[in-house]
């Protein structure tokens, strides 16, 4: 298991609409959830700036300044590119979702195979697939 950190953006045009004191910064994350907070934890980052919106999101993390990134690779985290944060997203997804790792995951709709729909969105892409063939056979008529 491992802690990751990213490169340090400058995100002043969100920071200033959102009313943030910091602009630049980078983002904390790690293989497991537990292993983040604890090394948040060691770190001196309150839980509560944890991001994660729901149980389904694979995007959790923390947002971290310069100065805790530094302290944060003194400390074992690994210093990563946004790429690879990328593929680990990815990877969430998929084990999220039980997809088969390496294969190709895209948006959430009734044409990619590799994703599976909610109940609800299954049954409207149903409902859709069966008026198309509704439609279709009224205009052999």
């Amino acid at each position: 298991m491992t802690v990751y950190v990213d490169e340090i953006r400058d995100w002043t045009l969100i920071a200033k609409a959102r009313g943030l004191r910091h602009t630049h910064w980078c983002h904390l994350t790690a293989d497991t959830e537990e292993e983040l907070h604890a090394f948040a934890t060691r770190l001196g980052l309150r839980r509560s700036w944890f991001q994660k919106k729901s149980d389904r999101d694979y995007h959790w993390h923390y947002d971290i300044v310069p100065s805790k990134r530094a302290q944060a690779v003194r400390m074992g985290a690994q210093e990563v590119d946004r790429r690879f944060i990328g593929r680990l997203m990815i990877r969430r997804q998929q084990e999220r979702d039980g997809i088969e790792p390496g294969s190709e995951v895209g948006h959430r709709c009734g044409n990619n195979p590799n994703v599976r729909l909610s109940p609800g969105d299954q049954q409207a892409v149903d409902d859709f697939k069966a008026y198309l063939k509704q439609k279709k056979e009224g205009d052999r008529r």
